[in-house]
């Protein structure tokens, strides 16, 4: 899919919660970066916005569906959105929205993919706790 062609705009107003350049290590056979590498960071990504909201333990329950709309080279700046979708009794349901900045230095912007991501609050035998809310 051509960059021009989605309707996503690249978030000039707001601050990723994770910011990273992806090196060689990340690469696949085909000269991009491994999916699996994306989704660990989307993964993380959701647990420093669902830490907002609770303090304690936090694991991922579900991810949506994950299209790859662009691929991700190596030196790429890849930026990690997120947004609060949803606070439950339990739990914290995040999007995260992926965007590339090809060679670290360019000023073009891609859009890579989005998430939804919930996080389940539990204690330390992996029980379902309720939300503490700290913000």
């Amino acid at each position: 899919m051509n960059p021009k062609q989605t309707k996503a705009r690249y978030p000039v107003d707001r601050q990723p919660s994770i910011r990273v350049v992806l090196m060689p290590r990340d690469v696949n056979p085909l000269g991009t970066i491994f999916g699996g590498v994306i989704l660990s960071h989307i993964d993380l990504s959701a647990a420093i916005e669902a830490h907002c909201y609770h303090p304690g333990r936090m694991v991922t329950v579900a991810m949506d569906q994950i299209v790859f709309k662009q691929p991700v080279f190596v030196g790429d700046l890849v930026s990690f959105f997120t947004e609060t979708v949803r606070v439950g009794t339990t739990s914290v349901t995040v999007k995260v929205s992926v965007w590339s900045q090809r060679r670290l230095t360019s000023q073009e912007f891609v859009y890579v993919t989005e998430a939804l991501v919930t996080m389940v609050a539990v204690d330390e035998e992996g029980r379902k706790v309720p939300i503490r809310k700290c913000r």
